[in-house]
């Protein structure tokens, strides 16, 4: 449906961030990255290199790592979205979030959301990834402060620690 609103014609899009549902207007040219971070104010993904080469916008999208800074909002509709702010819960941080912490796997902090949705990714979809299938999966997101050896050892002590809770 297109509506008509001071002279820019706008889109209603309706999906889910987070768990809670959103029905806006919204202009159609607009990414799905400009809308988390400008009209939703979830400001965890980053507008890094705008081609989606760098990982830094990646979000979850009905399950998939997906570079949301070169999709349209458009695309979004009826889909769930999960970002960084999405990931805490009443019992604190998830288990990647905390590794990533305790493991030094962070330095500026800029790509870490989209390294840590790309992890989540890969370990819901395969629980015993490997490290050649955690290091397959992290190849698009680029960190330009420190060596992936740690990144990778906090998803796999993550990994571990979410297998075990399982149990």
């Amino acid at each position: 449906m297109k509506i008509r609103n001071a002279d820019i014609e706008t889109i209603v899009v309706e999906f889910e961030v987070n768990g809670k549902p959103y029905n806006i207007h919204v202009e159609p040219y607009k990414t799905i990255l400009e809308v988390l971070r400008d009209d939703l104010g979830l400001t965890g993904a980053k507008k890094g290199c705008d081609d989606a080469n760098c990982g830094a916008c990646t979000v979850i999208i009905d399950g998939k790592a997906v570079k949301c800074c070169s999709m349209l909002i458009g695309q979004a509709r009826g889909t769930k979205i999960v970002t960084i702010e999405g990931l805490e819960t009443a019992e604190g941080l998830h288990p990647l979030q905390k590794a990533f912490i305790d493991r030094f796997a962070i330095q500026c902090g800029f790509c870490t959301p989209g390294m840590i949705l790309t992890a989540k990714a890969v370990l819901d979809a395969k629980p015993d990834a490997n490290e050649d299938d955690i290091r397959e999966a992290m190849h698009g997101n680029l960190c330009r402060c420190t060596g992936y050896v740690k990144i990778v050892e906090a998803i796999e002590v993550a990994r571990d620690k979410m297998n075990k809770s399982e149990v």
